[in-house]
């Protein structure tokens, strides 16, 4: 297992301590930081894995429903395969949209607030 080498220290500044990432840890700052977070995560999460047991079921015990065609050779199985990438990048995408609005802002201030104690 590799080690991580530390990032650079430049002259003239100190490493927060524990008891600094304790205080920042503790702060509402950081509390937001995490409910702002997990309020998108955990609800995407769960609703993806939803849809892909959904379609693994489907796939697995319907096969006259899957085995429908939609268009021409396309059927029902193979558009919501497809969905799946889509919505993956769909999810990736406005989860992106969200930490750029959201959580990058209010990370940067934990980060400022936290280099400022310095």
């Amino acid at each position: 297992m590799a080690t991580e080498t530390p990032p650079p220290v430049t002259p003239g500044t100190t490493l927060p301590t524990a008891e600094e990432f304790t205080q920042v840890q503790q702060s509402a700052d950081f509390a937001e930081l995490r409910r702002a977070h997990r309020s998108f995560a955990f609800p995407l999460t769960i609703a993806f894995i939803a849809w892909y047991l959904l379609y693994v079921l489907l796939s697995s015990y319907a096969d006259g429903f899957m085995g429908t065609r939609v268009v021409g050779n396309l059927n029902v199985a193979l558009v919501l395969g497809l969905a799946q990438f889509l919505t993956t990048f769909l999810i990736a995408w406005w989860y992106a949209r969200h930490a750029a609005a959201e959580l990058d802002p209010r990370a940067a201030a934990v980060k400022s607030r936290m280099e400022s104690a310095e």
